[in-house]
């Protein structure tokens, strides 16, 4: 255990020191194996959720949101200050607390091995911290303004920590198709889209788990794709003197395949 000073409010000195402690060589496993691209994905999570504390008008929510926004950013400046570019300066106490609370095995008498044994260990510490009694009061704590594909990944982890998925993505896969037919289904009969499109997303989603595929990273590559290929199909067009609305579907279709051959 590490010998650190309890009080009863914390400075803004005291939140370094215990950034700097968890990434020491003695401090957490999990921490001090995080650089600048593993944890990017939480500073915009953080982010998220400080919105919704906005959103709600909930000023005790946005208190504390915040301060989860701000170890991000002591995290990375952390890192920063032990390269020797640049520190931070701020003030903050209830992050300070909630780090100390959430890393027993660093500032009590807990024990954990490794990375994944800390994620464990922290997912029932901020149940417990929250009054998660079930599952479902978990799921329903996933903030809602976080992208849907996001927020569609992190439910099906907390419904999967039951035991409630498929044992392999073969039956995501087969639910997958399942729900796409459902989805024809659908439009042939002009109801439901709405419904089951969403299904066929949240199918799809779990599929990207099972894969080890980052939903939200996947689409943003795609549309990156996307823009490439129009692009290429557009100035094929230009080529020939042409503008797209010019163009037949099958013309645009060809000019497609090529741009995605190349």
């Amino acid at each position: 255990m590490i010998n650190f000073e309890r009080k009863s409010r914390y400075t803004y000195e005291d939140l370094l020191e215990v950034i700097h402690l968890l990434r020491s060589p003695e401090g957490c496993p999990w921490d001090k194996v995080q650089t600048h691209q593993s944890i990017r994905r939480e500073m915009l999570e953080e982010a998220y959720e400080a919105v919704e504390a906005i959103d709600l008008d909930d000023p005790a929510l946005l208190r504390e949101e915040l301060g989860d926004v701000l170890m991000q950013v002591v995290f990375h400046a952390d890192i920063e200050s032990d390269a020797g570019r640049f520190n931070m300066e701020d003030v903050v106490d209830e992050i300070t607390k909630k780090m100390i609370y959430r890393h027993p095995h660093v500032f009590a008498d807990a024990h954990e091995d490794s990375p994944e044994s800390v994620l464990v260990s922290w997912d029932i510490l901020k149940r417990k911290e929250k009054g998660q009694e079930t599952t479902t009061d978990a799921m329903d704590s996933v903030a809602r303004t976080l992208p849907g594909l996001w927020r569609a990944e992190k439910i099906q982890k907390k419904a999967a920590k039951t035991g409630f998925d498929w044992p392999d993505i073969s039956g995501a896969m087969d639910k997958l198709d399942e729900e796409v037919g459902e989805l024809r289904q659908a439009i042939e009969q002009g109801t439901n889209v709405f419904e089951e499109l969403g299904d066929v997303l949240f199918a799809a989603v779990k599929v990207g788990r099972f894969a080890g595929v980052d939903c939200e990273e996947a689409i943003a590559a795609t549309c990156e794709k996307f823009i490439r290929r129009f692009c290429s199909v557009e100035n094929s067009a230009a080529a020939q003197g042409r503008t797209m609305e010019e163009l037949s579907l099958d013309e645009m279709i060809a000019l497609w395949n090529k741009a995605k051959e190349s």
